[in-house]
């Protein structure tokens, strides 16, 4: 088992992970980040084919939470908060990383995508993140961080991303609001804006070869980012040094969010 930093920034916390896929996940980035800095962690799965992929990794920094989740199911979510209040009988922190869109409404034209498409992809990509914010309020009793995962889509129409992108933006809405209604209770929500990656999520959108490449060209810093950029990125905001921030979306992606094109003089060399 890799043991945690003394005198980490999340030295005492406890904090839930919802998503982790595998160990290429941004979700396990941000826990292996956190587990090093000293928190304490409980994870969350849905189906069998994750549980055999989530169990041994939080086995691997220690952690016995390991609790079945499907989001949309109000009731599992009241399960796994009343377990959580049991054994910790707090909740220091929540990391949401989850998102779904039906492959046909991903490849398609966001015009075709269908009732149902839309509402599986905002419910599951969007709503959950609330969902699960009023699970952890009543926990959360000395005040806590609450983060979700977004992407640059939800503000800039991106290929093969559709209606993942309308839901990222109602996501990145959501955080706002849900800032301002936790806020006086010292909760503070932010969103991660993490460039492309190559995890399981990833996968499902085409052209990510393509992506991958556009990124060291444009970017500032000339290069791709990694789920230890995202994870130390998460540390801050999950800590006490981001004390004074919250509903903000914060952009790990090299800069790339901030050009228009690509810079004439950099053909492509890359920043690390």
């Amino acid at each position: 088992m890799a043991g945690s930093a003394p005198g980490g920034l999340l030295d005492g916390r406890r904090g839930l992970i919802v998503g982790v896929a595998n160990k290429r996940s941004l979700a396990w980035g941000i826990a292996r980040r956190a587990h090093n800095e000293g928190a304490e962690l409980a994870f969350t799965f849905q189906g069998d084919a994750l549980e055999r992929r989530v169990r041994p990794l939080a086995e691997s920094i220690g952690s016995t939470f390991v609790e079945p989740l499907d989001v949309t199911d109000d009731g599992q979510i009241d399960n796994v908060f009343a377990v959580l209040k049991e054994r910790w009988g707090r909740l220091d922190f929540l990391v949401h990383s989850v998102a779904f869109a039906n492959r046909e409404d991903l490849l398609g034209r966001t015009v075709d995508t269908s009732r149902t498409g839309f509402a599986t992809a905002l419910d599951i990509s969007c709503y959950s993140m609330i969902a699960l914010a009023r699970a952890a309020e009543p926990l959360m009793t000395g005040g806590g961080s609450m983060i979700a995962m977004t992407y640059y889509g939800a503000t800039k129409a991106t290929p093969n991303y559709n209606v993942m992108g309308i839901a990222k933006a109602a996501l990145e809405a959501s955080i706002r609001y849900l800032a301002v209604d936790l806020g006086p209770k010292n909760i503070r929500v932010h969103g991660i804006s993490a460039g492309p990656v190559r995890t399981l999520a990833a996968s499902g959108v085409s052209g990510m070869r393509g992506m991958l490449k556009v990124m060291p060209e444009r970017a500032p810093l000339g290069r791709n980012i990694t789920v230890d950029d995202v994870g130390a990125t998460a540390a801050y905001l999950l800590s006490d040094l981001s004390a004074g921030t919250t509903g903000g979306i914060h952009f790990v992606d090299a800069g790339f969010n901030i050009t228009a094109m690509r810079h004439p003089d950099r053909d492509g060399q890359s920043g690390r």
